[in-house]
């Protein structure tokens, strides 16, 4: 399995991709939604899945998540936003915008992976 993430927090970054390498899933990092537009689109393959931030510089992740949705190449890609708002019109925004799902930061990092895997099909 291969995950993009996008966060602008190094400390999230390193979290995840150490949350993520530990259980063998290989792992793309992006620290804003700009860059994960590039990040994606330079990537050999497209990622099994794919997490974001909401609150970012630069295009926040409700645009990254609209950006996605509208590349025909990687429409299909289930995108889990993983932040700490938790408001339910955030929530109802994200899904509006194609997001997958949404889990709260500080996050269980067996939980992550197994949302990853129920979202991919993917062991």
């Amino acid at each position: 399995m291969h995950v993009l993430a996008i966060d602008d927090s190094r400390t999230i970054r390193d979290m995840v991709r150490l949350t993520l390498e530990r259980e063998g899933i290989e792992t793309t990092m992006a620290e804003d939604g700009l860059h994960g537009i590039e990040v994606l689109e330079g990537l050999p393959a497209k990622p099994d899945a794919i997490l974001t931030d909401v609150n970012m510089p630069r295009l926040d992740g409700f645009g990254f998540i609209e950006r996605v949705r509208q590349l025909e190449a990687f429409a299909g890609i289930p995108i889990l936003v993983l932040t700490t708002e938790s408001a339910k019109e955030l929530k109802q925004r994200a899904r509006a915008a194609g997001a997958t799902g949404w889990i709260v930061k500080p996050f269980d990092p067996a939980r992550l992976v197994v949302a990853l895997r129920t979202v991919t099909g993917l062991r």
